[in-house]
């Protein structure tokens, strides 16, 4: 068994489930152009963020899939239910983005800017999607974490978007293990620096292009709002990274990513999925039989 195995057994909770929940939000009402109580600054960030969602899932649910041919069944598992979720999460922010166009939004230069994103990524080999994908996961549940933790980031939202987003957390949270153990196990012959290496440059070029484009992406919106110059930055950078500051709250967390030994699971914060659980009663399936490796 490799070294890297034997991290994924050892970190990866035996119990963990993961189960995708086929919810759909704000179907038969219209989304207030402000939902977020009424503040364009985090409806802007929050908008801008899921503009990236539709076509950047679809984008690792590809990634991965490409090495789902494992010998650990339990993997194997996981990559099922990892797809299954990230499809529905396209799907429910695709619904909310239609929504925000029919508030008056223009999306359409955020997601090209998605778009050529990716097609650069793409155009590489398999494993640099993969490793995209493995640092990206990170940072969605390091988001999702804070998010759940911390109510004030969604205080005062539209009920049927802030459930949306509270729903996708808690499975970003139940499935953050997947795309670091997909990556263990395709890596599992490079030298141990080597693995640093590449994950380490992927996660700070990925972290550059999320912080400048999601930023551009909402100072955009709030163009489309009317606020320009130092009235959108000001506020919204304050949002992100003064209070609440969701973006400042998750440097800790980000920082972890590059320490030796680092793996998404270190942390067990089930404890946020089993609390939002009980408030929509989402049903966790039974853990499936493992097949251990001899």
């Amino acid at each position: 068994m490799t070294s890297a195995s034997l991290a994924r057994r050892g970190l990866t909770p035996a119990d963990l489930t993961i189960t995708p929940r086929d919810r759909r939000f704000g179907r038969d009402e219209a989304t207030p152009r402000w939902w977020h109580g009424g503040n364009p600054y985090r409806t802007a960030f929050f908008n801008a963020l899921s503009a990236t969602f539709p076509k950047g899932e679809a984008f690792f649910v590809e990634s991965v899939r490409q090495f789902r041919d494992v010998e650990d069944q339990r993997l194997a598992d996981e990559i099922r239910a990892f797809t299954k979720q990230e499809v529905i999460h396209s799907r429910e922010h695709l619904a909310f983005n239609r929504r925000a166009a029919d508030a008056g939004y223009d999306l359409s230069l955020l997601e090209k800017r998605v778009e050529d994103r990716l097609a650069i990524t793409k155009s590489r080999p398999p494993i640099a999607s993969l490793a995209a994908t493995m640092a990206l996961e990170h940072f969605t549940a390091i988001l999702a974490h804070e998010l759940l933790k911390d109510s004030r980031h969604l205080k005062g939202a539209d009920a049927e978007s802030a459930a949306l987003w509270r729903w996708h957390a808690a499975e970003e949270i139940e499935h953050k293990g997947v795309a670091y153990d997909t990556w263990l196990e395709a890596t599992k012959h490079w030298p141990r620096g080597k693995r640093w290496k590449v994950k380490a440059k992927v996660m700070l070029f990925v972290t550059r292009n999320f912080i400048v484009d999601r930023t551009a992406g909402a100072l955009e919106l709030l163009r489309q709002d009317g606020i320009t110059g130092a009235r959108a930055w000001a506020p919204l950078l304050w949002e992100m990274w003064g209070r609440p500051g969701v973006m400042r709250k998750i440097f800790s967390a980000w920082v972890q990513f590059f320490m030796p030994g680092f793996h998404p699971w270190q942390e067990d914060d089930r404890a946020l999925i089993k609390g939002f659980e009980s408030d929509y009663q989402f049903r966790q399936e039974p853990p499936r039989k493992v097949r251990t490796a001899a």
